[in-house]
């Protein structure tokens, strides 16, 4: 027969020795998913000013645009479910463009996140799309990447071309849809309308300088 002590203490041992190891697998995950995080978060970064920079290359601005940014929170007309970071263009201290983060909920497989750069005449500067889950081959064709669709918004406005004339071609628009694909670049037109209907509602507001740049004389 077994020793009740010994037994007890076999127990014992056994307990430890799993809880040790559960605390050190929960550590692992932990640091693991710390670092699967902090490298996520650096390739979201670099895909946002990849895509800052392909809106408003070097010689457009002499700021730095990740660092001049401001919170976007209009969730009717850019359609956005958080607050989000805007960015203002500047050169010799001027506010020449911002780019304004809008959300084309009505993609065929759901949102698209876009990034829209609005010069401060209001005419589109440039248009990427920075997260989607469309279909390759197909609603991907918002990727410059995978198609120069999106060049078709440069230059743009609310009134070039006329109200009715922002929807794709299917609709009576100007703009061009893709082959077997015509409600994601539906969506976009949309959106990237309403970000110049917001640009232009609050037009003063994103030109101005901060208060306390203003106050320096700069």
């Amino acid at each position: 027969m077994d020793n009740p002590t010994t037994t007890r203490g076999s127990i014992l041992r056994n307990s430890v020795i799993l809880g040790l190891f559960a605390m050190a697998t929960v550590g692992l995950i932990a640091v693991t998913q710390q670092g699967t995080a902090e490298r996520i978060s650096e390739a979201q970064r670099r895909v946002q000013l990849s895509a800052l920079n392909e809106i408003l290359p070097h010689e457009q601005h002499d700021n730095d645009l990740l660092g001049d940014s401001f919170s976007v929170d209009d969730y009717p007309q850019l359609r956005l479910s958080d607050a989000r970071d805007g960015y203002r263009a500047r050169q010799n201290g001027e506010v020449v463009a911002v780019i304004l983060p809008v959300v084309a909920p009505e993609g065929y497989s759901g949102r698209i996140d876009l990034l829209v750069g609005i010069y401060a005449d209001g005419s589109v500067a440039g248009v990427r799309a920075v997260s989607h889950r469309e279909t390759p081959g197909l609603g991907d064709k918002v990727e410059i990447g995978k198609s120069q669709w999106v060049l078709e918004f440069n230059g743009k406005s609310l009134s070039m071309p006329v109200p009715e004339n922002w929807a794709v071609k299917k609709d009576g628009g100007n703009f061009d849809q893709f082959t077997g694909a015509t409600i994601t670049p539906r969506a976009v037109v949309k959106a990237v309308y309403q970000s110049l209907e917001y640009f232009a509602d609050h037009r003063s507001i994103l030109l101005q300088l901060p208060a306390e740049e203003s106050t320096n004389g700069n």
